[in-house]
């Protein structure tokens, strides 16, 4: 049944149109107003969720046409009763909130509101769908009802099997859909889908993260592509910490924020607004963006993540070796090069040569070019073991050290070809030797 507190009207379906809440006995529409707590589609969700509709697809400002309940969109997140975040303002009119949720699909327990199990709904309750029923045509009009970009993984049991019934019809789309409700369907009485085939959907984002204007993506000022457009992230407020950019710095793959800085570029220009409380409990920014237009800012958020550089790479150089089953294998007794270098990102820096060997290596070298070579002497059997290099700078007042370099395995030894000479001239002696001793033996024999 539908709920008693919330309700969309106005709009050509009840998961579409202007929302109103009903507080201490009376139906009003939910001011839409810009301050630091954003309406965002992960806040617009919680209701299209209240509303047993599918997810939020987007969000707009329609004009009032009666007094309004003011309400704090974050506090939605945090509790079951929407009558909660109602927010007594002295202000009794302005924009209205609107919304468009999904009529029949949604995703759930995923980690965005663009991935999680598959479920439709019809005859007004939700059913799993079974992965071996879906297509890639009937997951193009999946992810394009949900707003988000084209299918990406499809696979079964990815965000659990779920307590709702097998839905028992087959879906039959040609692509072209703009709603499931609108694809052919094929009936399947009494279908089940075996254990781990619930269907569990990851769409592409629609949109992007980016952090732009530093030789290193994992640094920069925070860039979000919302509604097709790349636009930097505003911080009118001041509110981006260390917690918020960590939550960018993790969905980059970048580690965790070091720095979090709002600038100031003096001239207005259109930004992005993200709702800060969204971004640290959520691990989709998208999600967060404001729902309506962009507004005219001159702040912007700058963002330092903690794994800055790229991962050095290591090889063998200017020395008697050769390829030996996973590594290398190196003449006893000779001189040979370790070099480690780096994609070209900063100036400077240093390079740390280490190995696991029986006498352990640890030596730094200055980076020239971007690299640095280490001469290793007189190799003997101790030196036979993994080598790695780890790069080191110094950049926005801190240091940085990337990952190692995948190892490198010396093996110290007689190549094969010396052993094959010898093998050979050995061989070569003893041929030789009976030759010179059976002429010997003949000519004594004669005399």
């Amino acid at each position: 049944s539908d709920p008693d507190d919330v309700r969309l009207v106005g709009g050509a379906s009840r998961c579409n149109g202007d929302v109103q809440i009903k507080h201490h006995g009376e139906w009003r529409g939910v001011r839409y107003y810009y301050s630091s707590d954003l309406w965002t589609l992960k806040t617009a969700d919680v209701i299209c969720r209240r509303l047993d509709c599918g997810s939020a697809v987007s969000g707009r400002r329609s004009v009032s046409s009666g007094p309004q309940w003011s309400i704090s969109p974050i506090c939605l997140l945090s509790t079951s009763a929407l009558t909660d975040c109602v927010r007594i303002e002295p202000y009794s009119r302005d924009s209205a909130l609107s919304l468009t949720c999904s009529d029949s699909v949604r995703l759930v327990h995923g980690s965005s509101l663009c991935s999680g199990r598959l479920e439709v709904r019809s005859n007004q309750s939700w059913s799993s769908v079974c992965e071996e029923d879906l297509d890639l045509n009937d997951t193009q009009v999946v992810c394009r009802e949900l707003g988000c970009g084209g299918p990406g993984l499809l696979q079964g049991g990815l965000y659990g099997e779920g307590e709702a019934p097998v839905w028992t019809s087959e879906l039959q789309c040609e692509g072209n859909e703009s709603a499931v409700l609108d694809c052919r369907r094929s009936s399947s009485a009494g279908k089940t889908c075996s254990s781990g085939t619930a269907a569990g959907l990851t769409c592409t984002d629609p949109g992007g993260v980016r952090l732009v204007g530093q030789p290193s993506r994992c640094a920069g000022a925070l860039e979000i592509q919302h509604q097709g457009q790349w636009r930097p992230v505003g911080d009118h407020y001041k509110l981006w910490d260390l917690k918020s950019g960590s939550a960018v710095c993790q969905y980059l793959d970048c580690g965790s924020a070091v720095s979090v800085n709002t600038t100031d570029d003096s001239t207005d220009r259109p930004v992005w607004l993200v709702s800060v409380p969204c971004v640290k409990l959520t691990s989709g920014p998208r999600d967060c963006v404001e729902l309506y237009d962009p507004s005219n800012l001159s702040s912007a958020v700058d963002v330092v993540c903690s794994d800055l550089l790229p991962q050095p790479n290591i090889s063998l150089s200017d020395g008697v070796f050769e390829v030996y089953q996973q590594g290398f294998r190196v003449l006893v007794g000779s001189d040979f090069t370790v070099t480690c270098s780096v994609r070209p990102q900063y100036p400077g820096g240093s390079f740390r040569l280490i190995s696991d060997t029986e006498k352990p290596l640890n030596l730094t070298l200055p980076a020239v070019n971007h690299s640095a070579h280490f001469l290793l002497s007189s190799m003997g059997y101790a030196h036979r073991g993994n080598y790695t290099c780890v790069y080191h700078v110094d950049v926005y007042n801190r240091s940085f050290s990337s990952s190692q370099s995948p190892a490198l395995y010396l093996t110290v030894g007689d190549l094969v070809t010396n052993l094959i000479i010898r093998v050979v001239l050995v061989h070569f002696l003893l041929i030789m030797g009976t030759i010179s001793l059976f002429f010997y033996c003949r000519v004594s024999s004669q005399l």
